[in-house]
């Protein structure tokens, strides 16, 4: 019988209670994963980990402000005493407060800043030294095509994501060494929370900029997750991996 990819693993999944987080923290579970789903939604978070405990498989919930050290730090330890080791960590945590840049607020910047940039940094600067120890570890951050391509009236969620995967790369440099794998995910238009807002118009607009003809699918990029968390992709690292449908080549 062939093992499950994840098993004997443990995984921290930031932004887990809805939408692709939830998705990836249901995906590694099911290869064998423990998994650490932390939100600032703990209502969600621990809907999610109910889920996954119903399925046999072990999941936690921790309410969390990525954005906030103190809080991180906190998330941290506790998860460390609960699993003992972290092998993985998939920060996902995300929002957008779009406008033009001439009505954007400060307000309006700096929490889109704060929660996409500065919680990857928080929680990679939490996990990494015992990553460190072991010299081994996976981390995978979402980004998205936006930090790639730009896209109006969204400057400060792509300046964001293009700092993502910045972080990434320069990441995955510094802890190469150590045998630690540092990669992101750019998710094109997902059916999510944030894209549910629009109308059916608009939906069917952009599935027409879309060579594959339709918006993806939170499962679709946890599936790519999966492979980066495992031994499959060992010899990969510093890497963008664009999960759009083919809309951005």
């Amino acid at each position: 019988m062939q093992a499950n990819l994840l098993e004997g693993k443990n995984a921290v999944v930031t932004g887990g209670a809805a939408g692709i987080g939830r998705a990836i923290a249901q995906a590694f579970a099911a290869e064998g994963a423990g998994v650490a789903i932390c939100d600032l939604d703990y209502d969600g978070a621990k809907k999610a980990a109910e889920e996954i405990r119903s399925d046999g498989a072990i999941a936690k919930a921790y309410e969390t402000d990525v954005s906030d050290w103190e809080s991180v730090m906190q998330v941290a330890e506790k998860a460390l005493e609960d699993f003992g080791v972290i092998d993985i960590l998939v920060n996902n945590a995300g929002i957008t407060r779009d406008n033009l840049i001439i009505r954007m607020s400060d307000e309006e910047w700096n929490d889109v800043l704060d929660v996409n940039l500065k919680g990857v940094f928080n929680f990679t600067k939490a996990f990494v030294p015992g990553m460190l120890r072991r010299r081994s570890g996976k981390i995978i951050s979402i980004a998205s095509v936006v930090g790639i391509m730009g896209n109006a009236g969204q400057a400060n969620y792509a300046a964001s994501k293009a700092g993502i995967i910045g972080f990434t790369k320069s990441l995955a440099r510094e802890l190469a060494p150590r045998r630690i794998n540092v990669n992101a995910i750019a998710p094109g238009f997902i059916k999510t929370g944030m894209t549910e807002v629009l109308g059916e118009e608009q939906k069917s607009a952009l599935s027409e900029r879309i060579p594959l003809s339709r918006l993806g699918e939170p499962e679709d990029v946890a599936r790519s997750a999966l492979f980066l968390a495992s031994e499959l992709s060992d010899y990969i690292t510093g890497q963008v991996l664009v999960v759009d449908g083919g809309m951005v080549m």
